[in-house]
């Protein structure tokens, strides 16, 4: 099949069929060779590949989801101003817990009698963790009401350095979070706000763990990836 194609490099995506040593992989179709060595083509036999993984763009889709929950957020800051101004951390992170615990009872008993779905929640939940860092670092003497193109660029300052710190982490652990059920991306948010309270509880003071924003940073992240493998 693959007689008198000689290929040295194949450093970039590629979309392929092969058939190798009987085995019919009839669609090999958006596929990254992370690792690989290909020696003495044109003989099958020496195409070594030792770990496939499927091709993503998590940048893109990362940035659709962000922009789906900011668009909606944006459109209720023009219809209610900055209100959550007047909430304090520990109620933000009260917010979002009843967030997360309804998507887990509605993973759980498969109805909702109120209509919104668990979509939904996750988005309620990037934007309250969005709101929360905000919120953390307004001063005091930082006004109530606040222009929605002043919200506007916090709300993209705090999502980018949000998605660097996503990005250090894939590279640690390969993008482990595709392999994940939605329901595990649920309960680790529920962990991380156990700890945000635990914190909150104890005045923000910690021994030998993060702060309260690198957990928001991490439920914020947990949302993203949940609505990206639910196709929001």
């Amino acid at each position: 099949m693959l007689e008198g194609f000689n290929v040295v490099k194949l450093l970039n995506f590629v979309a392929m069929v092969v058939i190798l040593k009987g085995f019919n992989v009839a669609k090999l179709v958006r596929y990254q060779i992370t690792t690989f060595q290909l020696y003495n083509l044109p003989t099958i036999k020496h195409f070594n590949i030792q770990t496939f993984q499927p091709l993503s763009n998590t940048s893109a889709e990362y940035d659709h989801v962000i922009n789906n929950c900011k668009g909606l957020f944006m459109k209720k800051t023009r219809d209610y101003g900055t209100a959550w101004r007047i909430l304090r951390p520990q109620s933000i992170t009260d917010q979002i817990f009843i967030k997360a615990q309804r998507i887990r009872t509605l993973e759980e008993k498969k109805v909702s009698k109120v209509g919104d779905d668990v979509t939904g929640e996750y988005v309620g939940i990037v934007n309250y963790c969005v709101i929360a860092m905000m919120q953390l670092d307004c001063a005091a003497d930082t006004p109530t009401e606040l222009s929605a193109s002043h919200v506007e660029k916090m709300f993209d300052e705090r999502v980018l350095e949000t998605k660097e710190l996503m990005f250090a982490k894939n590279h640690d652990y390969g993008e482990a979070w595709r392999d994940m059920r939605v329901s595990s991306l649920t309960d680790l948010i529920l962990m991380k706000l156990l700890r945000v309270k635990q914190i909150e509880d104890n005045q923000g003071l910690t021994e030998a763990s993060e702060g309260v924003k690198a957990n928001y940073q991490d439920m914020l992240n947990y949302a993203v990836f949940a609505l990206i493998k639910l196709g929001y």
